[in-house]
């Protein structure tokens, strides 16, 4: 949201109280006050007419302040709170002269009293790394609705770039954009998101997380093109720095606030095939998609049965269409039994239609609007309610029918839609207000779903495949990127948003192969897949076509087998990638910029990305094969065809539809397991541990991990011209050395 027009203007709208100098500090053990004064005060007098901002300086754990800003205290609002881990800390509180500093960890900030109005954000040598000063913290009123905001503004340094914000579809590097944290369904080409994260992270090592769950406005170098500048609706804001001292410090410190992603199974990884959503299809038609993957000897994982599995007019009433799925215990079990998991499309819509509506309505399970009556609406289903899942009682009526789904022997849930959520004239069940539930309705939805998975398993794993998210989100995976189309433009904006996903706290991440709407001629199919297989999770689906790799031709079978084959050996890779995304809050999927923070180039680099540590993929979007794209210094290796690339500089090659740039990171050994059939099996046995550039003297740890505990350690060692070993494993292994002359 913009309250000034250029530097000096106001609004004509809006009466600004700015933080102009401060006139009171005190300190507590753990707390830092300070009372800023929103004009400068000369005389007694001054201290009339005119408002304050009580500025409060919290930490809840190391190298975390969490600055609250306040202009009328008395303001009684419920709101739902993001959930966060803060295990505090132990902060230095100091008042000296007309200084007050308040420190945790590498951490301070800093505020002089009596002077013009500035906090600094300081790093641990004393640096500063943003500030809040001139016009920066502020209270505002819209003269014509009589709304109240509260802003801060946050300077940015020369050559600082912002990333994060949520799964974008608009440029990678987010300066010049404002942004607004709503959760809609706008497909992947608008300014609109499904997954809006009011977290962004810059490349000087630190991050910002504003705590609210309402429409938090930022204008990123855009109002005012040195800040980035926050704002919310109502009489406080409250906001955490966070200071990593990089990209990937500052994700591990997000992550450790608001929530890690837990292990998933390890078959989720595999290739997923869906029905695909407006199709004709019935269990003779799901049978032969099976069927004809075996056949053409490509693995799959997971089968998926998307919205029609239920009549029409009828979603959501968990009922499989008898007309198309007469048997359908009979069929899940027989599909378990040539080693596939099953995963079913659910919403958190009641169509009038169900015969959950009526019971939902009559025990006050619906949204409600303000007269008492069930929301409702046409849209997306005809008389549709909505789950309100403040309300206990809803939730376990509601996860009551999917835990028959799930005892039925489904394994997963795709978790679609909870962006289309009501705020006008609605009342929550526990009274929360419907501006703050409208992002944080996908979080509730999502973990009871999650949660319920987990119950009904009693393994401790589960996994959704979610659409919409915010903050915190990214314990309940996976999530995948929307309503794509199906175009090279299309897959270079999924990317796009993937790797701003991944920049907002989310490990893990999948998309639509292919595109959602239309069907892509055979080539964009093709170069899809390779994208798709080399992403954390992959998954065949589409709205009218069927997206099995035979109806787009011969060749595209031949695609999809070998890069699934691919994908299983590189499984004790990909788990142990997994596993430092439970553990450290690192993606699997990283854009190069949090990899080679120290490279210039990579900075606003969005066509190529890490996969794990040592693997660069740089996807093809042209038909005629031809790639560009940047290797940072060393000599890479590309895993598919071995040719060795000198680093430092941009690369063109041209690839077929059977390779592509799938880049080795130098002095890095890739572990490729025996098993090309499927994603979960014994990694360790038959284990080849490839290795890259390894210099005489130096060493390289592989952990293998099973079941999310480790299996096995291998030290791989050079001397010289020969490469050996140290392992406790007592299973087969062997070393592959591949020099890089």
């Amino acid at each position: 949201m913009k309250f000034t027009r250029g530097y000096w203007l106001t609004r004509e709208n809006f009466v600004m109280n700015y933080a102009a100098q401060c006139v009171r500090t005190e300190a507590k053990p753990e707390l830092l006050h300070v009372l800023a004064a929103c004009r400068q005060v000369q005389g007694r007098g001054d201290i009339l007419n005119s408002a304050t901002l009580d500025v409060t300086f919290t930490s809840p754990m190391e190298n975390v302040i969490r600055v609250c800003v306040t202009h009328f205290a008395g303001q009684v609002a419920r709101r739902p709170q993001f959930e966060k881990t803060e295990p505090g800390t132990n902060p230095q509180v100091r008042v000296e002269g007309n200084e007050a500093s308040f420190r945790s960890g590498n951490l301070t900030a800093r505020v002089k009293k009596n002077a013009p109005w500035e906090v600094e954000f300081l790093s641990g040598d004393g640096k500063c790394i943003t500030s809040s000063g001139y016009h920066g913290m502020a209270h505002a009123r819209d003269r014509n609705t009589g709304k109240a905001y509260m802003s801060d503004s946050l300077m940015l340094d020369v050559g600082e770039l912002v990333y994060g914000l949520g799964e974008r579809f608009t440029p990678f590097v987010k300066n010049g954009q404002s942004v607004d944290m709503w959760n809609a369904d706008g497909g992947t080409a608008s300014e609109l998101a499904y997954k809006n994260i009011p977290f962004y992270v810059t490349n000087r090592g630190y991050g910002i997380f504003v705590d609210d769950t309402s429409d938090v406005s930022f204008e990123v170098a855009s109002e005012k093109v040195e800040r980035v500048q926050f704002s919310v609706e109502g009489e406080s804001l409250a906001y955490y720095i966070l200071y990593g001292g990089s990209i990937r410090g500052t994700l591990q410190l997000y992550t450790a606030l608001t929530g890690r992603p837990p292990v998933l199974p390890a078959w989720s990884f595999g290739l997923w095939l869906s029905t695909s959503f407006t199709t004709d299809y019935d269990e003779k038609t799901a049978a032969g998609f099976i069927r004809g993957m075996q056949e053409r000897q490509i693995p799959l994982s997971v089968f998926h049965f998307d919205c029609f599995w239920m009549r029409g007019y009828n979603w959501c009433d968990f009922e499989w269409d008898p007309e198309t799925f007469p048997d359908p215990e009979g069929m899940l079990r027989r599909y378990h039994e040539m080693g596939l998991h099953l995963c079913c499309w659910i919403n958190p819509y009641i169509a009038q239609q169900s015969s959950l509506f009526a019971e939902g309505a009559e025990k006050g399970y619906l949204i409600r609007t303000k007269d008492g009556n069930v929301w409702q609406t046409d849209l997306w289903q005809a008389g549709m309610g909505i789950v309100d899942v403040t309300n206990p009682d809803a939730r376990a009526w509601y996860c009551g029918y999917l835990r028959r789904l799930l005892e039925m022997g489904v394994d997963c849930l795709k978790t679609d839609f909870g962006e289309r959520i009501p705020v006008r004239d609605v009342v929550y069940y526990d009274g929360s207000s419907p501006l703050h539930m409208h992002n944080y309705y996908s979080y509730l939805y999502n973990q009871m779903v999650f949660e319920t998975i987990r119950e009904v398993r009693g393994t401790g794993e589960a996994i959704v495949f979610a659409r919409s998210a915010t903050a915190g989100g990214q314990k309940f995976p996976v999530h995948w990127g929307g309503d794509n189309s199906a175009s090279y433009v299309s897959m270079a904006e999924t990317l796009r948003a993937g790797l701003s996903m991944s920049l907002s706290g989310f490990g893990f991440w999948s998309h639509d192969i292919s595109g959602f709407e239309s069907t892509a001629p055979a080539d964009v199919y093709k170069r899809w897949v390779q994208f798709g297989l080399l992403s954390s999770h992959s998954r065949l689906h589409g709205s009218s076509s069927y997206r099995v790799p035979w109806a787009f031709d011969e060749e595209s079978v031949d695609v999809v087998r070998t890069f699934t084959r691919l994908k299983c050996r590189l499984m004790p890779y990909l788990y142990a990638a997994m596993m430092e995304a439970h553990e450290m809050g690192i993606p699997m999927m990283r854009p190069m910029v949090m990899e080679f923070e120290e490279d210039p180039a990579c900075e606003a680099l969005d066509r190529q990305y890490m996969l794990g540590e040592s693997l660069l993929i740089a996807p093809v979007f042209r038909k005629d094969g031809q790639v560009s794209y940047y290797l940072p210094e060393g000599r890479w290796t590309n895993l598919i065809t071995e040719r060795v690339v000198d680093g430092g500089r941009w690369v063109q090659e041209v690839h077929d539809f059977m390779s592509l740039p799938l880049m080795v990171r130098p002095g890095t050994v890739i572990p490729l397991g025996a098993v090309s059939e499927r994603p979960d099996y014994d990694y360790c046995d038959h284990l080849e541990l490839h290795v890259y550039g390894l210099e005489d003297g130096q060493t390289k740890t592989v952990r293998v991990y099973s079941n999310a505990c480790l299996e096995a350690e291998y030290r791989i060692i050079r001397c010289g011209s020969e490469v050996h070993a140290e392992t406790d494993s007592e299973k087969p292994f062997r070393i592959i050395v591949h020099e890089l002359n």
